[in-house]
């Protein structure tokens, strides 16, 4: 099976231009493609990882990837998917969050001479002349197919600053600077940026000739990335800082049983025949599959150890036994106690397993809370700091958080 054949049999591709050129240029490893990331946060999220996986599937079939950082988009902010403006971010803070993306890109894909390279379109685009950059670049866009475009729509209904309106020219512009600065012959990205991409392909033959050779490839990575990284309490970070190791599998671990096989085709690195014998898979066997795939991503992101840590772990809370050591705790502070005691409202609410003590009141009254595997029922359930020193108390809420109290 060819590179190409395998990312369709796993699901990744939804939409492409030029097939045969890029079926030509990946199985023969002489794709230098790119994938864009805004630095809006300090850390990427579970969002970026379909981006990340192919990068490396790519590189190890021997292609070489380019690591966008939007440095210099990120002062004006994507439209896409948006219904409101990004908040406005400073130099530094873009530039700090660039720096916290390679260490943990390099888990994935290896950057060096002739490997992956990680670029900053704040490079180019910063130091900008604005005439030039309108009578040079400008003057390849319609105004009205730009109106037109997907990234677009949401944002007409509530108004589109110009600022944002710019933000399609400025990511065809960053195709092109690719292509002459590294011979970049090929871009990818989500569905809500295909009209983007079609711009940079377009922006590239018609300033060096329609035989320039630039291909555009379009995954489902938003569509199916941004979903897979949200979560009740907000996005799944990479920084074990954010989201610890345990909390990442356990995220993975508790994906829909229409979801899991899919995820196990997209993201991991499995063997496709053995993936397709899980197919038929079902009941306790599907819990099963899960587990492979937390482990499987878990350990792409954070190593085997901590894996087989969290692995241990989440088994230790839901079949018995076994070490807990590794799940996320919290430690009470004197600030915590009223006369010397917690309530249960008061130990769900300050560890973070409910928003307020009147959302825990409603977990307790509704038999969804225990401590040590033994139901609270009484709201007015009191602990003193005493049972909270050594190894604390495992406190559950419903069936997927836990949380260690100690003090």
């Amino acid at each position: 099976m060819t590179i190409y054949d395998e990312l369709k049999a796993r699901g990744l591709l939804a939409q492409l231009t030029d097939e045969e050129e890029i079926k030509e240029l990946i199985n023969n490893g002489k794709a230098v493609f790119y994938i864009g990331f805004d630095p809006t946060a300090d850390s990427l999220h579970v969002g970026h990882f379909m981006a990340l996986c192919l990068m490396k599937r790519l590189q190890m079939a021997g292609n070489r990837p380019i690591a966008l950082i939007g440095g210099g988009t990120a002062m004006i902010g994507d439209p896409s998917g948006r219904t409101d403006m990004r908040t406005m971010m400073t130099t530094e803070q873009i530039d700090h969050n660039c720096e916290c993306f390679k260490k943990q890109m390099s888990r994935f894909i290896e950057f060096g001479e002739g490997k992956a390279m990680m670029v900053n379109n704040a490079d180019w685009l910063r130091g900008l002349n604005y005439i030039e950059f309108l009578r040079e670049v400008g003057a390849h866009f319609s105004v009205n197919r730009m109106l037109t475009a997907e990234c677009y729509k949401q944002r007409m209904e509530k108004g589109l600053s110009f600022l944002e309106f710019n933000y399609m020219i400025m990511q065809s512009y960053d195709f092109l600077e690719l292509y002459n600065r590294y011979g970049c012959n090929m871009q990818f990205g989500g569905d809500d940026q295909w009209s983007n991409m079609l711009g940079g392909t377009e922006l590239i033959r018609r300033k060096l000739g329609k035989d320039a050779y630039a291909m555009t490839i379009n995954l489902l990575l938003n569509s199916e990335g941004k979903k897979m990284g949200k979560t009740q309490k907000g996005a799944v970070w990479l920084d074990p800082e954010k989201t610890s190791p345990y909390e990442f599998y356990q995220y993975w671990r508790n994906v829909g049983d229409g979801d899991v096989l899919k995820c196990l085709r997209m993201l991991t690195f499995l063997p496709l025949e053995q993936i397709d014998e899980m197919d038929h898979w079902e009941g306790s066997q599907l819990n099963t599959a899960k587990e492979i795939l937390a482990f499987e991503l878990t350990k792409l992101v954070h190593g085997e150890e901590e894996a087989a840590k969290a692995q241990e772990s989440a088994k230790a809370l839901f079949a018995g036994g076994g070490d807990t050591s590794n799940i996320p705790s919290y430690t009470l502070s004197d600030g915590d106690f009223r006369d010397g005691v917690i309530d249960i409202l008061g130990v769900l609410a300050s560890s973070g397993l409910c928003a307020s003590r009147s959302e825990a009141r409603r977990a307790v009254e509704q038999g969804g809370v225990t401590v040590n595997e033994e139901k609270v029922t009484d709201v007015k359930t009191s602990y003193t700091p005493d049972q909270f020193d050594g190894d604390g108390m495992i406190v559950r809420r419903g069936k997927k958080n836990y949380k260690r109290i100690v003090r």
